[in-house]
Parts: structure tokens; C-alpha cells; sequence
């Protein structure tokens, strides 16, 4: 099981690799198109696709990290390292995206009211059929693999389509008489660059700091209360390692049970959580049931 988590890991790679060429690619096409057509929405569009290079590239580092075992001072592995790649990939990106608005609200206050070309509208669509293309194949890919650091790569991507989107509507529309939309519209677009940024910020703290999915949590309880032989369960707490659940359980059994049907039922407990929901530890506390009061006074 191990070995395929850390396949999976492998093939994400691939995610990021394509994603790191698509931006740098991208990134030139804008940058070049949009100084030519004196574009800012096109230009804030390129630094955008620029700073998605090094979170691309954090997101690639932290899943060659994730890859290595276990050691003494790592004991459940490295998994969490594609969580905090995706955090720095957040602080980068909000730092542009604030240098993206400072940018935009100098040129609508300095009234530079210049209609841009309308090849830079013609280069915004070719670029967001690009992204959603590639948007499209790591969303596949995380699915498949599961990954929470490619399925976070996708939504940059797919935002990243709409930011093209966006420029482009700010671009045409200056074509009719609103020249002051293309800075606008590069304003929204870094605006976008930043909630991008917190959006990942937040899942990535989320994850960093033991938060954890409370209706799998439900899921969780409902699949260990259906197993034969569980009392009740009294306790169910989970957090993530990268993309990978562990689970602790506390359940009680019947107080007659010896210790070895016990153990089976830990075991089922244990067997079930890893085939219905694909978590990656479970740990069974198991306690014996207490006798109700009435059996006693009988006794």
C-alpha cells in the first residue's frame, strides 16, 4: 500500500512538470504581447502566470519530498511536505498579487487611458484554452491519485484561465469607448491573484494545524458503528498527512470478550476504515462495555 502512495506521489510529479512548462510558456507569450499592446490587464495576467512558475515548482519540490521513507526523526514519513510546499506557493503568489494591484491602481490614478491592441484579447483567448486544458488533466490526475497538492495545482490552473478570461473582457471593453476598463480589469485580476493565495493559505493551516473534514469524521463513525462485535464508539479523531488520513478510534466491546476477539474486532475495525475510505493508519483503542446498573442489581 505504501509503495503505490508513493507511485501515486511519482505521477503527480508529471502534474506539476506540465504545468511548470505550460506557465513559463505562457508567462513570455503575455509579458511580450502585453508591453507591445500596451495591454496591463495582459501584462498583470503574465506576472500572474509568472509567480504560478515557483508555486508550480514549490508543489514539484514538496512532492519529491513526500516521497522519502520514513526515518528516526520522521517516523511517519515526510508526507506533509507537498502541504507546506503548497503554503509557501501561497505566500509567492499573494506577494505578486499585491504588486499586481499597486501596479493597476497607479496607472488608473496616473490616467493612462490607452486602448490596448486587440491582439492582446486574441493572446488572453489562446492562453485560457491553454489552462483549461491543462486545468482539465491535473484535475484527472488528482482524482486518480488522490492528491491534495495536484488537485490544488488544478484550481490554480482553472483560475488562472478565468484571470486570462477576465483580461480579456477588459480589453475589448476598452475597444468601445472605456479605455479605463484594461487597469481595472487588471485590478480584479490581482484581486483574484490574491484570493487564490488565501484560499491555499487557509487549506494548507487548515491541514498543518490537525483541522480535519468533520463530515468524514461522521463517515468514519458511522462505518465503524455498522461493524459486528462494536459496542459503541466513543471516540473517532483524524488529521491528515499530506494526503493521506490517519485515524484514531476508541471503541467498546462486550466486558465477556476474551482477548483475542477483542483483537478481531480491532482488526475489522482497522480492515474496514482502510478499504471503504483508503485512510493510511488507523490505531483501535478498544474498552470493554460497562455492565448497566440493573444487571448488576440482579446479580
Amino acid at each position: 500500500m505504501d509503495q503505490l502512495r508513493y507511485d501515486n506521489l511519482k505521477l503527480g510529479e508529471r502534474g506539476a512538470i506540465i504545468s511548470i512548462v505550460a506557465y513559463i510558456c505562457l508567462t513570455a507569450l503575455k509579458l511580450v504581447i502585453g508591453t507591445m499592446a500596451g495591454s496591463e490587464a495582459l501584462k498583470a495576467d503574465g506576472l500572474n502566470n509568472a509567480t504560478d512558475i515557483v508555486a508550480s515548482i514549490a508543489v514539484l519540490i514538496g512532492l519529491k519530498l513526500a516521497q522519502r521513507p520514513a526515518d528516526k526523526d520522521h517516523t511517519y514519513g515526510h508526507w506533509r511536505a507537498e502541504t507546506v510546499a503548497s503554503l509557501v506557493a501561497s505566500f509567492i503568489m499573494m506577494a505578486v498579487g499585491l504588486q499586481v494591484l499597486f501596479e493597476a491602481f497607479g496607472s488608473v490614478f496616473q490616467g493612462k487611458h490607452e486602448s490596448p491592441d486587440l491582439l492582446a484579447a486574441y493572446t488572453g483567448v489562446f492562453c485560457a484554452v491553454i489552462m483549461y486544458l491543462v486545468y482539465r488533466y491535473n484535475k484527472r490526475l488528482a482524482t486518480r491519485i488522490k492528491s491534495q497538492a495536484v488537485m490544488a495545482a488544478a484550481r490554480d490552473n482553472i483560475s488562472d484561465a478565468w484571470v486570462s478570461i477576465g483580461a480579456v473582457i477588459g480589453i475589448v471593453g476598452s475597444q468601445f469607448g472605456l479605455p479605463w476598463l484594461d487597469p481595472v480589469t487588471a485590478i480584479i485580476v490581482g484581486l483574484l491573484i490574491c484570493k487564490t493565495a488565501w484560499d491555499i493559505f487557509r487549506e494548507a493551516t487548515h491541514h498543518l494545524t490537525d483541522g480535519f473534514d468533520v463530515e468524514l469524521i461522521q463517515e468514519y463513525r458511522d462505518t465503524i458503528a455498522g461493524i459486528d462485535g462494536v459496542e459503541t464508539v466513543k471516540d473517532v479523531r483524524a488529521r491528515n498527512y499530506g494526503s493521506n488520513a490517519v485515524v484514531d478510534v476508541v471503541i467498546t466491546v462486550r466486558g465477556d470478550l476474551d482477548l483475542q476477539q477483542a483483537h478481531d474486532i480491532c482488526t475489522d475495525v482497522e480492515n474496514e476504515l482502510l478499504d471503504e475510505h483508503d485512510v493510511y493508519t488507523v490505531h483501535v483503542h478498544v474498552e470493554p462495555e460497562p455492565e448497566p446498573e440493573n444487571a448488576k442489581e440482579c446479580l
